[in-house]
């Protein structure tokens, strides 16, 4: 099981966004569609896709909130071991670009010959680069942070504070920003991976003046949990705004928002008992931080 799990909002019909990233990422393969439910905010649908073996949830719940580049994700190529890394990358940057738009173009820079950064229609952005990875592995598709605003510079203390809370941990390859940076100070994150539940992202800082955005609930972490122990513990360690907290979402002290959730309702979000369900969302609508056991009572009608 995938710990750590990207849920990316967007406004409706989870299903066909599903649908277009399964049409643009070779391989994709769509999971638990669910529509017709009703929220707080009123309709919402979900749906979860896997691409190149990185699980994501879609969560379509109305214009409150979108994507933005705070939280993007590299998708590597890696001519190594694929003799058509750099076709198939080019390949993915048309597919996305189709409605979309390039944040930086593709083309050659200094740490790789071939990268760019491109939001999709849908407003989520990657950033496709070719790569030849030395030492570990890295997976294909890498969540990636940029420290930006009033949490520039605080990338390496925000790794060394998750790699603290979360088991499995290790830091991978780190760059620095040098003496003479234009908009960072020297020693700052210029680029960095580390591993959390033995999940690959990666950090940076940027002081540039164009980053006019901040983390927030367009593209949450999802934490899913065995027990209520576990809930309250990464609850207890990330959650730094209390009013933040609502239906098991927090915020960390750097913006991040995340969601801790047992494993459990997950799966009974899948019954096809849709009373039960109904019942059991009830329940949680009213809750902050998650009840196990009074959720699975109410999926009961206890």
């Amino acid at each position: 099981m995938q710990k750590i799990t990207p849920c990316l909002w967007f406004e409706k019909d989870a299903d066909a966004v599903a649908r277009y990233y399964a049409s643009v990422f070779d391989g994709a393969e769509v999971k638990n569609v669910q529509t017709g439910m009703t929220g707080p905010g009123g309709g919402f649908s979900t749906a979860e896709i896997e691409m190149f073996g990185q699980s994501f949830f879609l969560l379509a719940a109305g214009h409150d909130f979108k994507p933005n580049p705070s939280i993007s994700f590299f998708v590597n190529f890696d001519p190594s071991r694929d003799a058509q890394a750099e076709e198939r990358l080019n390949q993915l940057w048309e597919k996305l670009l189709s409605g979309g738009k390039v944040l930086m173009e593709l083309g050659t820079y200094p740490f790789s010959r071939r990268y760019g950064w491109i939001e999709d229609k849908y407003g989520v952005s990657w950033q496709l680069i070719l790569t030849n990875p030395e030492g570990d592995e890295r997976p294909v598709i890498v969540p990636s942070f940029l420290f930006v605003g009033a949490v520039a510079g605080k990338a390496e203390e925000a790794v060394q504070f998750y790699q603290s809370v979360f088991k499995n941990s290790k830091p991978g390859i780190v760059a620095r920003y040098p003496k003479g940076s234009e908009t960072d100070p020297e020693g700052t994150i210029m680029y960095s991976d580390f591993q959390l539940e033995n999940q690959w992202f990666a950090a940076m800082d940027s002081g540039h003046p164009a980053h006019a955005f901040t983390f927030g609930e367009g593209v949450s972490l999802m934490i899913q949990c065995e027990d209520q122990a576990e809930m309250d513990y990464y609850t207890n360690k990330l959650s730094a705004v209390p009013e933040a907290e609502i239906c098991g979402w927090l915020k960390d002290q750097y913006g991040v928002s995340w969601q801790v959730v047992p494993q459990k309702i997950l799966e009974l979000q899948n019954d096809p008992d849709k009373a039960k369900v109904a019942r059991m969302n009830q329940a949680m609508y009213q809750m902050r931080r998650l009840d196990l056991a009074a959720l699975e009572k109410a999926f009961n009608g206890e």
